[in-house]
């Protein structure tokens, strides 16, 4: 397994002016957030998705799933294409299908055009890693690290932010105009970007591998498809058990194939790099970690006091309690950034994850009162601000700069299978345990300690799995900022020392 220093890199002949740093961070961040924001939409209206849609609840849920697996299978292929044909392009026509699925969603009062909407706006998944796959190319080395922390944040603080206001608009009005403002915040964003943002010189051209993004995605959504729906078909039918054994089978025959092709969708030989692969597992497990809270926390707030340990809050009542946490997380991104400068991104990655089991921890104790749960989502905030800025950082110092945006969309895909095996699982505990009040069956407070603990645990094993990263990485290896090369020269890659 080679740990070798990824390879100088060419930047694409002609450029623009030097960005001017400080507005093409604030324009990607805010994309970030418009992204982060579109994920959380609908959480306030899905009990009432059946009624609005004439659906039945189950049919109506495809209207969650649908984002979810359209996101995991444009991540990483967007991700691919920004690095062949430019990221920026790439950013610009994932926020344009966002904007466009959004239309589309307020324009539906049945279940098809609103599945086809949210699965138009989770194609714009892959706005984060591309954003953060330009600042490496555009930007001065030492602002890369508090940059990327900033942009990495912004996923915590749309969804953090995204939950009060889309219960306050769903309460004060139609529940369309939830998608019309999706929609204009993400016209905003695509006319910064297209102001503002200038275009990565640092392509790696080439032709698509569309065998490669055919069988990732057939393998992905098999994955995905019976993770997020194990719970209502059954974990042991044959549908399930179905889908699993063709995730295997297909993902198997991709890898053997990306192998075996000249230009691979995804370049699996620096994806094994020791750095690439322990980065990668601990996200998966920081993923986890991360969506077990947003399980839960809400669940507590919003279960009636009857219960003895559930507060009885509204859903908008529940959003303002766990803004803060998104907020701590962006306060969190220069203390990450500073950190991974002199220390290194890894020690800030292994900080994160013991925050975030501290967070936890806490959580099992302290969980009867509001500022309990406040106290809590913020430490867990602030751990996973840490460690998200921290992720980028280490992928970054692994990978040759005409590989960024693949390498960091396959980053954030591995969150993302994160995510979903934490939901999957709190389903299993919160469905075994549970107490009865007359006819209902209510998730049991030790069934929450035990999704919480589980999430300590998953944090817990991050910090293990970063303790095979290697040491004295670069913090960030990035291209020489395009207008400092010659055209045809290459642009060397440049580190900050960890």
């Amino acid at each position: 397994m080679s740990d070798t220093p990824p390879t100088p890199t060419r930047p694409v002949a002609g450029g623009a002016a030097p960005p001017r740093a400080n507005a093409v961070v604030a324009v990607l961040a805010f994309a970030g957030i418009v992204v982060s924001l579109m994920q959380t939409l609908v959480i306030p209206i899905v009990p009432e998705l059946p009624k609005y849609l004439n659906a039945s609840a189950s049919n109506a849920a495809w209207a969650v799933t649908a984002t979810l697996l359209a996101a995991a299978v444009a991540t990483p292929v967007a991700g691919r294409v920004g690095d062949m044909y430019g990221k920026r392009r790439m950013l610009l026509v994932s926020i344009a299908l966002l904007v466009t699925g959004s239309v589309v969603c307020a324009l539906s009062d049945s279940l098809v055009p609103m599945i086809v909407g949210r699965v138009l706006q989770g194609l714009a998944g892959a706005v984060i890693p591309l954003g953060i796959s330009i600042m490496r190319d555009v930007l001065p080395a030492e602002r890369l690290a508090g940059a990327t922390a900033l942009m990495s944040a912004s996923l915590g603080v749309g969804g953090a932010l995204g939950l009060p206001s889309a219960a306050l608009i769903a309460d004060r009005f139609n529940w369309h105009v939830l998608f019309w403002t999706s929609a204009v915040l993400g016209a905003v964003a695509a006319v910064l970007v297209a102001v503002l943002v200038p275009e990565s010189k640092v392509r790696t051209g080439g032709r698509f591998d569309l065998v490669g993004s055919l069988g990732l995605a057939t393998g992905l959504v098999s994955l995905l498809l019976a993770i997020s729906k194990g719970g209502d078909w059954g974990w042991t039918s044959g549908t399930v058990l179905g889908l699993f054994a063709l995730a295997v089978a297909v993902l198997v025959a991709w890898g053997f194939f990306e192998l075996r092709t000249a230009q691979p969708l995804v370049d699996l030989r620096t994806t094994a790099r020791r750095q690439v692969l322990f980065t990668n597992l601990a996200s998966v497990a920081l993923g986890f970690s991360m969506f077990a809270m947003s399980l839960v926390l809400p669940q507590l707030l919003q279960l009636p006091e009857v219960t003895g340990y559930g507060l009885g809050k509204s859903m908008l009542y529940t959003g303002l309690v766990l803004a803060p946490q998104g907020l701590v997380m962006m306060v969190m991104a220069p203390l990450s950034a500073g950190i991974s400068k002199s220390k290194g991104p890894k020690v800030t990655l292994m900080i994160g994850a013991l925050i975030v089991a501290t967070g936890y921890g806490l959580n099992i104790a302290l969980m009867s009162e509001v500022w309990h749960l406040i106290l809590s989502s913020c430490v867990i905030g602030a751990g996973v601000g840490f460690a998200y800025g921290a992720m980028p950082a280490l992928i970054m110092g692994a990978v040759p700069a005409s590989e960024t945006a693949a390498a960091n969309s396959l980053n954030a895909l591995m969150r993302s299978i994160g995510t979903s095996f934490a939901s999957a699982v709190a389903g299993v505990v919160l469905a075994q345990m549970t107490i009865t009040f007359g006819t209902t069956a209510l998730p049991s407070q030790d069934g929450f300690r035990a999704v919480m603990a589980t999430g300590a645990g998953a944090a817990l094993l991050a910090f293990v799995l970063c303790l095979f990263l290697p040491r004295h990485r670069p913090a960030a290896a990035t291209a020489t900022p395009a207008t400092a090369a010659a055209p045809g020269e290459p642009a060397e890659a440049t580190a900050t020392t960890g």
